[in-house]
């Protein structure tokens, strides 16, 4: 009888093998989602930062450039182009933040 351990030599060989067969699928399929969620985290949380040093250094060269820009002609000294340039700015996303609010889409009350 083929199936009967106790007559099959072979037997402590294919149950090694097949305990180790499934020991490494567990472990694969367990480490290949774990490493791809820690990546994952990983990566955004480097993009988020990334992100937020973007903004802020964004505004900041727009900060600057407005002033240059307002400078040019010598109309404005430099202290009062500080305080335009956050007028303009705080204008344009004040202006940018109503177009998103009026683009936003209401759920309709039944």
């Amino acid at each position: 009888m083929p199936g009967n351990p106790l007559t099959n030599p072979q037997w402590a060989q294919q149950f090694a093998d097949t305990v180790e067969r499934v020991v490494g699928l567990v472990r694969d399929n367990a480490t290949v989602r774990a490493v791809q969620v820690v990546r994952g985290l990983v990566f955004g949380l480097v993009i988020g930062l990334a992100g937020i040093a973007a903004v802020i250094l964004t505004t900041i060269l727009s900060l600057k450039l407005i002033q240059k820009i307002v400078n040019i002609g010598g109309w404005i000294d430099a202290d009062s182009s500080v305080w335009v340039s956050y007028l303009v700015l705080s204008t344009l996303l004040f202006i940018g933040g109503v177009w998103c609010l009026s683009q936003r889409s209401l759920k309709e009350a039944s």
